[in-house]
């Protein structure tokens, strides 16, 4: 479908623009200041033309990978905190036994594994049922 010159731009299109300028600035061709300069540039345009003469100097960019598609991929942040704080306190409780064990001079009772067994194990179930993301609430018919 050939659009016509002279076409007005709509508030999607100036989005979608602004996205792919936080992209390039993001990988380092334009600066903030450049940023904010085509932004406001973006946002003072009438037609389609003139969006992408803001983006002309730039090359094509691949295409985003869809919100969904990138959100099977990744764990909640939720998830990834909690796994942040499992994985420091379970280096910390490790460090404590292996300075006591030090301190005595032999091995000493394991009892970090008490502490980040169970935590684990509770983490890995509740990544694995997906209870937290929500597949399971039920839905008003």
């Amino acid at each position: 479908m050939d659009i016509s010159l002279g076409t007005r731009a709509s508030d999607a299109e100036r989005d979608k623009v602004v996205r792919l300028l936080a992209r390039h600035m993001t990988d380092g061709r334009i600066d903030l200041a450049e940023y904010d300069q085509r932004v406001a540039r973006v946002y003072e345009t009438t037609t389609r033309d003139d969006l992408q003469l803001v983006l002309a100097d730039l090359p094509k960019l691949a295409k985003e990978p869809t919100e969904r598609a990138e959100s099977r991929k990744r764990l909640p942040i939720w998830q990834q905190i909690e796994g942040s704080a499992w994985l420091g306190v379970s280096v910390l409780v490790v460090l404590i036994w292996g300075a006591i064990s030090l301190g005595v001079g032999e091995f000493t009772y394991p009892w970090p594994l008490w502490v980040i067994g169970p935590w684990g194990a509770v983490l890995v179930l509740r990544i694995l049922t997906g209870f937290e993301s929500g597949r399971f609430c039920r839905r008003p018919s």
